[in-house]
């Protein structure tokens, strides 16, 4: 059963190559948001594993802006919160920001302040790892608010890319993986 979510999930997953920029293979998973039933299809495979791997989560966090697409209905499917982690300067209120290095330059994230108590158990949910960099930022971000990460779960994995070196001792998982 899980096997053909899977390949449902994976089926509406196109490439485009040389997008942003020549030599950088483009996973797109527009055609996946626009189809209910991959769509269904992944929300019920990411919530399989999670409620396997965790007898307790209390927040599911999202990064800007795909995960925000991902982290709504899994929380809710869980009956947990959902946090946004944003761009630096989208939240209101008093936040939290972290600076960290791109390929080309750098960015940065926050967090409101008060998104997260102490020892709150976090999954970190975005559509694809690539370096690795803005995950292990909202890793930093989060641990800075005291959370317990428990894991950073992403659709797509770009393995080449090795950025779960970057997360270290957090757990990571993803669903889909390429070379």
């Amino acid at each position: 059963m899980s096997e053909d979510k899977l390949r449902v999930v994976r089926d509406r997953v196109r490439s485009f190559p040389d997008f942003p920029v020549p030599g950088v293979l483009f996973r797109d998973i527009s055609p996946l948001l626009k189809d209910p039933v991959a769509f269904k299809a992944l929300i019920d495979l990411l919530e399989d594993h999670l409620r396997a791997s965790f007898p307790k989560i209390d927040v599911i966090a999202g990064l800007d802006s795909r995960g925000f697409l991902i982290g709504p209905p899994l929380a809710q499917r869980l009956g947990v919160g959902f946090v946004l982690i944003r761009k630096k300067g989208k939240l209101p209120g008093p936040t939290e920001s972290i600076s960290y290095s791109l390929e080309y330059g750098k960015a940065e994230l926050e967090v409101q302040s008060d998104a997260v108590e102490a020892g709150q158990k976090v999954v970190i949910v975005d559509d694809l790892l690539a370096t690795g960099g803005t995950m292990r930022a909202a890793c930093e971000l989060l641990a800075r608010l005291k959370a317990d990460i428990l894991e950073c779960l992403v659709v797509i994995e770009l393995k080449a890319l090795r950025g779960a070196a970057k997360l270290e001792a957090i757990r990571f998982h993803s669903l889909l993986q390429y070379d």
